[in-house]
């Protein structure tokens, strides 16, 4: 599989895209956001026709459900693919780590679920089976796991006018190429190049680790640094991103240029309801959420974008408080 970080309109987003935010090992969860917008019926497959997924990253750490997520998404792929439609995985700072070897993010019970999932496969020596030498063994570069659900993931996605990506980019992450930066963290995964560039994987100004525009208080976004990224990348007007969560919900800031989907929903994290965003084909836009307290007629709340530029102002206007559901 090419990785590719750019997708014309033509190619996918043939009806609508769905963005969903960092799900962090919650596989109920994960299914509950797609289920939101159709993208799964009430068995788990896929419902959602021609329409496009993009998960933004951070599918591993702080929950149990890890493994089962990653194969509950290979297998969404091919349902979609198959149905006309599209899901797209990326990469976070939480798969950059574990590739890493960092585990500071685990659960106990996730050790487990990789001592069972060694023992069930056949590619491991024994002394690899326990917790930690198996997550160790699976998700390494070259791993059986890190290999066939991670490394086809994309690091930064550019579609239409929307660039995607797990924390943000700055001007010299442009200059070193998108393009690049997907075949690297791509080989680096596969383990057939060395380390990865460091502004790529680590520390605050990475392209997983930043939130120069994603802080939750608006007002403290870099609206100078991320309108001149997208004046680097043509055609792109905004930047969709996950990594620091949203107490308020789905959200914009940066005068409507970034788009914040990260609401939390993890049981290891905020237990935050369910929300993800929705762009129709004319552009519309709505946040679909699981908080009743916010929902329409059909179970939405609508944002009428009035135009494509509109949507992240009008996102930023919103008021609305997270109401935190019980786990």
């Amino acid at each position: 599989m090419t990785l590719i970080s750019h997708h014309p309109p033509s190619t996918l987003h043939q009806t609508r895209l769905i963005a969903v935010g960092d799900i962090h090992g919650d596989l109920e969860k994960c299914k509950q956001s797609l289920r939101l917008s159709g993208i799964i019926d009430a068995t788990g497959n896929w419902s959602g026709g021609s329409s496009t997924v993009v998960q933004i990253g951070d599918v591993l750490d702080r929950g149990n459900d890890e493994i089962k997520i990653l194969y509950f998404l290979e297998r969404l792929k091919r349902q979609a693919d198959k149905a006309g439609g599209k899901v797209i995985t990326m990469n976070g700072n939480h798969e950059i780590m574990n590739i890493n070897g960092d585990f500071r993010f685990i659960t106990a019970d996730s050790l487990k679920e990789f001592s069972n999932w060694a023992f069930w496969y056949n590619g491991l020596r024994k002394e690899f089976h326990e917790g930690f030498r198996a997550r160790i063994a699976a998700l390494k570069p070259n791993g059986p796991l890190s290999t066939r659900f991670l490394a086809n993931n994309a690091t930064v996605l550019v579609m239409g006018e929307s660039v995607f990506v797990h924390g943000g980019l700055l001007a010299n992450h442009v200059n070193h190429g998108l393009e690049r930066i997907n075949k690297e963290v791509k080989d680096w995964i596969n383990g057939v190049r060395g380390d990865l560039w460091r502004d790529i994987g680590r520390g605050s100004n990475s392209v997983v680790w930043l939130r120069r525009f994603s802080h939750e208080l608006a007002e403290s976004c870099d609206s100078e640094a991320l309108e001149h990224v997208l004046t680097t990348i043509p055609g792109a007007k905004r930047m969709i991103m996950g990594h620091t969560i949203q107490g308020k919900g789905i959200n914009g800031a940066c005068e409507g240029k970034a788009i914040r989907i990260d609401v939390g929903m993890s049981k290891g994290c905020i237990n935050g309801l369910p929300e993800v965003l929705e762009i129709a084909k004319n552009s519309e836009a709505r946040v679909l959420t699981a908080n009743p307290a916010y929902q329409d007629s059909n179970g939405s709340r609508v944002v009428r974008i009035g135009g494509r530029a509109g949507l992240g102002a009008l996102l930023e206007d919103d008021r609305r408080k997270q109401v935190q559901v019980k786990a």
